[in-house]
């Protein structure tokens, strides 16, 4: 038996060994969320009558973990679990309630698309703003332009507006700065599965050559396969709490019981917080019929298909679009074009027409949301529907303009 010990001894690395890099002790972190989330709403309730609709929701419960030098942490979890918020509060984006966080060397984190972009510079220029803020000097970051640029594979495009971006070319020039920044602690969040699968390649083989440099990396992934390749360690969090910490295999197949053991549960729980939901969107012609490209200027509709599971006496409905960099350009509710919709128990499909946009030739996303008003409910579906605008235009930018020469 001893020898066995020493084999292990002698193939295992001795993590325990390694200088710890982030401390997280007893981290809690409390959201307030609002039920009146319409802005009459939100006058009607002023002062103590408000309280009543504002609850408070722990995000993170009394965490604790030390991630050593050399290692890889996998974070995984039901969606809200405060997987997220916990990346968040180790990359100091948003301090915690309570408790302490403590961080050795420099930090990049990917945590958004196109965090730390400004919209209305060039990628170039964004290259240089997003490496200053991650801890580079403007020398730094010129010596290393050239890899940067070679790693996102987005060309001549680093002279163009970020604004005009497709998601994939948001992240891969994100993730290329972040890599190329030295980083000691690389803080990842699952925006790389927005990348093609060649870039993803990519993405993975740069992990794996920080791994080897002995960098440490917190990895927040849906790809249970992927973290138990890359991971030599997985944290499970389960509603703001730690329930594992250990080895990939393990945690995975307990989450895995986790949602087998809840799928009951939190169905008849969610029926009882979320009466109403949006099901689906669709972006129509004036004909009625769904499209997935429109002339610039053409009028179109909105159409939301939508249900509640109790009868809501009294509901509105609103929609937002997007350019494909999640920039909103046009917005509007029931409330807002003066329609009272009948009371609704079950599916029904409401058409919003809209006319007189003047987008600009692009790509937009379309978000839809619900709110119970005779019984608190609220649901929103973002990106549930894309279309294209297309046409010839005097103009660049998510609104057409019509230009005249004197």
């Amino acid at each position: 038996m001893s020898d066995g010990m020493d084999e292990m001894m002698n193939t295992v690395p001795a993590v325990i060994d390694r200088p710890v890099v982030v401390d997280v002790a007893d981290v809690s972190k409390r959201f307030t969320v609002r039920r009146d989330s319409s802005l009459k709403e939100r006058i009607v309730t002023l002062g103590r009558a408000g309280r009543r609709h504002r609850e408070d929701y722990w995000a993170l419960n009394d965490v604790s973990v030390q991630i050593r030098a050399g290692s890889t942490l996998g974070l995984i979890g039901h969606n809200g679990s405060g997987k997220s918020t916990l990346l968040k509060v180790i990359g100091g984006i948003i301090q915690p309630t309570s408790g302490e966080v403590r961080q050795r060397g420099r930090v990049a984190a990917l945590l958004e698309l196109g965090a730390g972009f400004h919209p209305d510079l060039t990628g170039r220029e964004n290259v240089y703003l997003n490496a200053s803020l991650l801890g580079l000097t403007r020398e730094e970051t010129a010596s290393r332009f050239a890899e940067i640029l070679d790693f996102s594979g987005i060309g001549d495009f680093i002279d163009t507006q970020v604004k005009f971006y497709s998601s994939g070319m948001y992240v891969r020039l994100a993730f290329a700065v972040a890599v190329h920044t030295d980083p000691d602690i690389l803080l990842v969040d699952e925006v790389l599965a927005v990348g093609d699968e060649a870039f993803q390649k990519k993405c993975m083989d740069k992990i794996e050559e920080f791994q080897k440099e002995g960098r440490s990396i917190i990895f927040v992934s849906h790809a249970l396969g992927q973290i138990e390749e890359l991971c030599d360690r997985v944290l499970l969090l389960d509603h703001g709490k730690v329930v594992f910490d250990g080895i990939p295999e393990t945690a995975v197949e307990r989450f895995r019981e986790i949602l087998r053991e809840g799928s009951q549960r939190d169905g008849q729980s969610d029926l009882s917080m979320q009466a109403m939901k949006v099901l689906g969107i669709e972006v129509c012609d004036e004909s009625g019929q769904k499209v997935d490209e429109l002339e610039a200027g053409a009028p179109f509709l909105v159409r939301i298909r939508v249900r509640s599971d109790v009868k809501m006496d009294s509901w509105a409905l609103g929609f937002s679009v997007d350019t494909a960099s999640g920039h909103m350009v046009l917005a509007s509710n029931t409330d807002l074009a003066g329609a009272v919709l009948e009371p609704i128990e079950g599916e029904r499909v409401i058409e919003m027409r809209v006319s007189d946009a003047r987008l600009g030739s692009g790509r937009y996303l379309v978000n839809a949301n619900i709110v119970g008003l005779s019984t608190p409910s609220a649901h929103s579906l973002s990106a549930g529907a894309a279309f294209e605008v297309i046409g010839s235009t005097q103009t660049i930018g998510p609104v057409a303009g019509s230009i005249t020469v004197r």
